[in-house]
């Protein structure tokens, strides 16, 4: 069972809603050295891994359901941390579907019925309808060091490899839907391994796993992202970035209502 149209739509801006904490660590936690980074320092590398002054490339994005299973070839373009353009290269019956983040504002461009339509920012904090991610693990609406409390809650060796776990705990005026977020990183680089989320009731409610750690652009990073929820074994959304180029001249026609329709 394939998705139609309006499903693609929702899925894409999901994907460009892709292109998403103060207190101090306790005693047990183990003493931090001078060269390495501040627990405000990794979230922050991890929330802007993908990011540059500015950002162009191509990914592909494979979702599956008990259902149904389907994989979308995309190519995206961002500027800072408020603009992105993403548009469906491929399957052809897709292709040109494309959203726009500007600012606050969000755009769908439908080529089948030729229409612009602005999404709300309530979508921000809902799913997509059999997508794993949310909204705003996508458009990075929210930021680990703004809007989440965050401690150094373990380093050590843990699966063989020596990481950083940081715990953080959503701020009672926070825009987010999760009631805990556990991000990994190893401790050589602070790259991302694992990212946990839990839901309200503090239930673990589903995994990032981050893998393929190779270098695009002359920047090293985990290149394949998969979603799995804990609630639907064998269900997962698999993100893999194909190319990357930073810091690319990118205008504001780029990212123009007019060039989302081209």
């Amino acid at each position: 069972m394939n998705a139609g149209p309006c499903n693609a739509a929702r899925l894409i801006t999901v994907v460009v809603l892709f292109l998403a904490l103060g207190i101090s660590a306790g005693p047990d936690v183990y003493p931090v050295l001078a060269e390495e980074l501040s627990a405000r320092d990794i979230l922050n590398k991890v929330d802007d891994l993908y990011r540059g002054t500015s950002s162009q490339g191509k990914m592909t994005m494979e979702v599956v359901t008990e259902h149904w299973k389907r994989t979308l070839s995309l190519e995206f373009r961002s500027r800072g941390k408020d603009r992105s353009l993403i548009r469906i290269l491929a399957p052809l019956k897709e292709k040109g579907t494309a959203t726009l983040r500007s600012g606050s504002d969000l755009w769908n461009y439908l080529p089948k019925v030729n229409r612009v339509i602005k999404l709300p920012s309530s979508m921000l904090s809902a799913s997509w309808m059999g997508s794993h991610f949310t909204n705003d693990d996508l458009v990075k609406g929210s930021r680990f060091a703004e809007d989440y409390d965050f401690r150094i809650s373990f380093q050590g060796m843990r699966d063989g490899q020596d990481v950083v776990e940081l715990t953080c705990i959503p701020k009672p005026q926070a825009p987010v839907v999760w009631g805990k977020v556990e991000v990994v990183v190893r401790r050589s680089d602070y790259l991302p391994v694992a990212t946990r989320y839990y839901d309200e009731g503090l239930r673990l409610a589903r995994t990032m796993a981050f893998t393929n750690y190779r270098e695009l652009s002359g920047r090293l990073l985990p290149t394949v992202m998969t979603l799995v929820p804990r609630d639907k074994p064998g269900e997962k959304t698999q993100i893999v970035y194909e190319e990357i180029r930073f810091d690319v001249v990118l205008s504001d026609d780029v990212f123009s209502l007019r060039n989302l329709q081209q």
